[in-house]
């Protein structure tokens, strides 16, 4: 078995180096700037370390991998499977692990299968510096089934979502709005923390409040609770924003977390639920979608 890369930056090189230790001699890659003058070195410098051998043309990787990982910008993806189309060999596994949409990922499945190639859409959803090829990898695409068999004996954690491409990155791009959505609440909580000076006084009654409960049980009694109380929270953040903005500290989530406080009380759940707060979070998404 021959792996191939199309795209050697960070992600390949993990996945590589990785695969390396696991006993796999054949490794290929290309990358479109294997000789730029500014960042092929820093290719080239990847392939030896991980020692791949790296080619000039992709052509030459498609001729002779019978897994391909392409690895390129998610804003590329949908390009990229348009210029390999005529050199794909029959039965390779084509691997997209760009972060895409599912959008994008189902045009790169119909691509490809008329070479009678087949897909998956790959989602790795952890730190490659840390697993390397042993990240979590959510996969979807009919390519999936034949994608597991062949590489979880080398070490690799691959789950499949199911058969439609577009599934596992829906999953990465969903987690994503908490992920990096949370990561921007806490840092204008802690601009505004700091410059109020009461750091410890905050992140202890944060704390206090989320710590004694699992995720799932906080999620649930903050989207139930504001369901019914969508209104009066959402008039709660003006005083929030107001402080900020005399501070001089930007407010854009605290707005943007008002907005849609203002936009969830205008489903009325608080009147659909008689005043009483539902039991799970899915009654609540549940009422939304018949108001829609």
């Amino acid at each position: 078995m021959k792996i191939g890369f199309i795209g050697f930056g960070e992600a390949a090189y993990e996945l590589s180096t990785g695969l390396k230790g696991e006993g796999i001699d054949h490794i290929l890659a290309y990358d479109p700037v294997w000789n730029h003058p500014t960042y092929g070195a820093l290719v080239q410098e990847r392939a030896r370390l991980a020692q791949v051998e790296l080619l000039k043309t992709s052509e030459e990787v498609l001729e002779r991998a019978n897994i391909l990982f392409v690895a390129v910008p998610a804003n590329k993806a949908l390009e990229v499977s348009d210029s390999l189309k005529p050199f794909l060999k029959k039965d390779c596994i084509y691997v997209d692990v760009s972060a895409s949409g599912p959008d994008v990922k189902r045009k790169i499945q119909e691509n490809v299968q008329v070479k009678e190639v087949s897909f998956v859409d790959a989602a790795m959803m952890g730190p490659l510096p840390v697993y390397k090829h042993k990240v979590p990898i959510l996969a979807s695409g009919n390519g999936t089934d034949a994608f597991i068999d062949h590489m979880s004996p080398y070490g690799m954690e691959i789950s499949k979502v199911s058969d439609n491409p577009g599934d596992a990155s829906a999953v990465k791009l969903i987690r994503s709005i908490y992920m990096k959505g949370v990561a921007a609440l806490f840092i204008e909580l802690l601009e505004a923390a700091h410059a109020f000076n009461v750091e410890e006084l905050v992140i202890g009654s944060i704390s206090e409040t989320m710590n004694g409960r699992t995720f799932e049980q906080t999620m649930n009694r903050l989207v139930t609770g504001t369901s019914i109380h969508a209104l009066r929270r959402s008039i709660e953040l003006e005083g929030s924003i107001e402080m900020l903005e005399s501070s001089k500290i930007n407010s854009l989530m605290s707005k943007a977390a008002k907005e849609k406080l203002q936009l969830l009380s205008d489903f009325n759940l608080k009147e659909k639920f008689q005043g009483k707060t539902p039991a799970t979070w899915l009654e609540v998404i549940e009422a939304m979608e018949c108001k829609v």
